[in-house]
């Protein structure tokens, strides 16, 4: 059995961050910058633009994610924060269809992204991972966690659109279905 732990991303998880984000999927390409950013500024910008706002980012603190090692070797990441300061998940539609809180209450959290390198998967990073998260928010003064998951339940999704989480590991970690917006994705909350 392998032993996860985890970590708050600070800039003394940097390299590990970068593992966790480049071994498999779109993570390395993304850097977890997605959420912060509208479609214009998210097409203006390269990669390595990318890597050094997620470096900024880091760098300026709190941490917005999370980091998993499996047996001590970088392995996943979760981002997680105030859901006002994740711009592109403010103005989703899935969001504005399927959440009841205010899109400005700095007390809602969202889980916008997990990555897991390709060797660990199906080892129960993600579930490590998100129960961390669900710490980490509550130490930091969190109302409410919010998800976005694909719909699993009635839908098959690839590796690359599960960055948003699968809704059975969002259940299975105390969340609540609160909207089904569309077909593929689901709106799941925890009051902490």
């Amino acid at each position: 059995m392998v032993e996860i732990t985890t970590r708050p991303a600070t800039l003394s998880e940097w390299d590990a961050v970068q593992a966790a984000l480049t071994g498999g999927g779109d993570g390395r390409s993304c850097q977890c910058v997605w959420p912060l950013l509208a479609n214009r500024e998210w097409d203006a910008t390269t990669v390595e633009e990318r890597q050094e706002m997620l470096h900024e980012e880091i760098q300026a603190g709190p941490p917005p994610g999370l980091v998993a090692y499996a047996d001590g070797e970088a392995a996943g990441w979760i981002r997680i924060g105030p859901r006002p300061g994740q711009q592109r998940i403010v103005r989703s539609r899935v969001v504005k269809n399927g959440s009841s809180e205010p899109l400005d209450d700095a007390s809602v959290w969202a889980v916008t992204c997990f990555s897991v390198r390709k060797e660990p998967r199906r080892q129960g990073i993600n579930v490590a991972l998100l129960d961390a998260a669900v710490a980490y928010a509550r130490e930091s003064g969190a109302r409410v966690i919010e998800g976005y998951p694909i719909a699993t339940d009635t839908t098959t999704a690839s590796a690359n659109s599960l960055f948003v989480g699968a809704l059975s590991t969002y259940l299975n970690a105390g969340f609540r279905e609160i909207a089904r917006p569309t077909d593929k994705r689901v709106v799941v909350a925890l009051e902490l």
